[in-house]
C-alpha cells in the first residue's frame, strides 16, 4: 500500500504550518489540497520535490512548497523532497548535471576546485555556469517527469493488487 507507506514518513500539518520559513505563505497553507494524500496529490508532489532539488538555488524548500501550493499537490512530500540534495549528495548530483549541460552543448569538460567565496562564484558563472545551469534544467526536468510517472505507476500497481487481495 503505497499511501500508508508515505504517511507513515510524513510529519504533522500543524507543525509544517507553523514552520518558520513557511510563515510567508500564510492562509495558503490552510487549503486542504495540499494536506491530502491520493494518487493525484503525490504523484504532483513527487513532480514538483524533484524538479526544486535538483536547481540549485538556496531556499529550495520555499521554492518546493510555493510550487505544491501552485499545483495544489502534496505539500509536505513535496518540501522533504527537495533534502534529495543535501551536503553529501549535492556535489555528485550537481557535477552530473554540470557532465549533462557539456553533452547537451558540446563543450569539453573544464577543470575546476571548488572554493566557498563570492569571487569564485562569479568567476565560474561565466566558464562553467551556462553548462551546470543547462544540465540542472535538464535533470531537474528528467526528474520530475520520472517522480511523476514513477508515483503513478506505484500507486496504481499497489491499489490493483490491494483490490485483488481483497477478492481472493
Amino acid at each position: 500500500m503505497a499511501k500508508k507507506t508515505i504517511q507513515r514518513f510524513l510529519p504533522d500539518p500543524n507543525k509544517i504550518r507553523h514552520h518558520k520559513s513557511l510563515r510567508i505563505f500564510g492562509r495558503l497553507l490552510q487549503d486542504a489540497n495540499l494536506w491530502h494524500l491520493n494518487r493525484r496529490s503525490a504523484r504532483g508532489a513527487f513532480a514538483v520535490g524533484l524538479f526544486f532539488a535538483f536547481i540549485p538555488v538556496p531556499f529550495q524548500m520555499v521554492l518546493a512548497a510555493a510550487g505544491a501550493i501552485l499545483f495544489r499537490v502534496n505539500l509536505p512530500i513535496s518540501v522533504a523532497l527537495v533534502w534529495l540534495t543535501n551536503p553529501l549528495t549535492m556535489p555528485p548530483i550537481f557535477y552530473g548535471s554540470y557532465l549533462v549541460g557539456t553533452l547537451i552543448l558540446n563543450q569539453p569538460e573544464q577543470h575546476f576546485v571548488f572554493e566557498a567565496s563570492w569571487s569564485w562564484f562569479l568567476e565560474s558563472i561565466e566558464t562553467i555556469g551556462p553548462a551546470f545551469l543547462l544540465g540542472s534544467l535538464v535533470c531537474a526536468s528528467i526528474a520530475s517527469i520520472i517522480g511523476y510517472f514513477g508515483i503513478d505507476i506505484i500507486w496504481r500497481r499497489s491499489v490493483k493488487k490491494a483490490w485483488l487481495s481483497r477478492n481472493n
